[in-house]
């Protein structure tokens, strides 16, 4: 069966590179790297791809705001190359705040942007001379300077809310989908695959212990920090069974921060948005997971103590040696 890994942003440059090379020994299917405010993606896909040989290798999520979509073609290019083409390009629009306070962009029709990378990128890496006019983009005379091994890169769209949904269907290869409820995504699912089908992925907080409570900790920390910091997050999961919840969450957050605001996230939230407790019980959530209809579940470890020794216990639960 498929699965996925993401080495978030809770480990350091080295701790992911260490992770990729023992991953890789087993039967992950993709490595996936996530670009917020810490590691730039292109670079760490380029040094994860020589740690890990066998794997594809994803971006979870490039934003498309903070590069041009010539940049980006351009970074998909060089990595696809570097990588003997294992490259699975993951866009998304990121969030207003990070968009204009980070990088100091206005943070305007994300979906027609979107729109225009994906057509955009698909043209540059077709090894075409690339002249374009849309809405927000006009290039004129591109053309790349290498040769990919592939003219064609899989792309796929993280997307939350319905338009994006509906474009990520239209136009993409696959969907990125986090924080999103069971049972809301096994209805989505099904709706928009008999329109059309496409690889529907779905990135899940995931920790494990022999402490089961230690795992659930931990899980809810990180969940705690994207309903407090992730106002896209938070608004979807309030609109789809977690008003109070998330409401109390980010309510504390607003008075003490980080310090106690996860004590506020439920067995509910734990059981429909993460994957947390003893290797057995996690084995279990993961099916529920793919009964959803998610082709591609990709866990998000999140280490508990030394972070090599959790590695080995996460590893062990999900992935069979190779």
């Amino acid at each position: 069966m498929r699965i996925a890994c993401s080495l978030g942003s809770l480990l350091s440059v080295n701790q992911v590179l260490d992770c990729a090379q023992m991953l890789s020994k087993t039967s992950v299917e993709t490595i996936w790297i996530p670009e917020t405010w810490g590691m730039e993606n292109f670079s760490m896909l380029s040094m994860v791809s020589q740690k890990a040989t066998n794997p594809k290798i994803g971006s979870s999520i490039v934003n498309v705001f903070s590069r041009s979509p010539a940049s980006i073609a351009m970074g998909a290019a060089t990595v696809d190359t570097i990588s003997n083409g294992r490259l699975i390009l993951g866009l998304g629009t990121s969030s207003p705040a990070i968009v204009k306070d980070f990088h100091g962009y206005e943070f305007q029709n994300p979906v027609g942007r979107i729109k225009e990378y994906v057509e955009i990128i698909r043209l540059i890496l077709s090894e075409n001379s690339v002249d374009y006019k849309g809405k927000i983009f006009n290039l004129k005379n591109f053309s790349l300077l290498i040769k990919p091994p592939r003219n064609k890169i899989p792309i796929y769209l993280a997307a939350v809310n319905q338009k994006m949904v509906d474009l990520t269907w239209n136009v993409a290869d696959g969907v990125i989908f986090y924080l999103r409820p069971l049972d809301e995504m096994k209805k989505t699912i099904q709706t928009m695959q008999s329109k059309r089908k496409i690889d529907a992925t779905c990135q899940l907080i995931t920790s494990v212990s022999h402490d089961s409570e230690l795992a659930i900790n931990r899980c809810k920390k990180t969940l705690a920090f994207y309903v407090s910091v992730g106002k896209i997050y938070r608004d979807f999961l309030s609109k789809n069974g977690f008003e109070s919840e998330t409401r109390n969450i980010f309510e504390e957050f607003k008075k003490s921060g980080f310090k106690s605001n996860h004590e506020l996230v439920t067995p509910q939230m734990i059981n429909s948005l993460t994957i947390a407790g003893d290797p057995k019980t996690c084995q279990k959530q993961l099916q529920k997971f793919r009964e959803s209809g998610v082709d591609l579940p990709i866990i998000q470890f999140n280490p508990i103590g030394d972070v090599i020794d959790s590695l080995k216990l996460f590893s062990n639960t999900f992935f069979e040696e190779v």
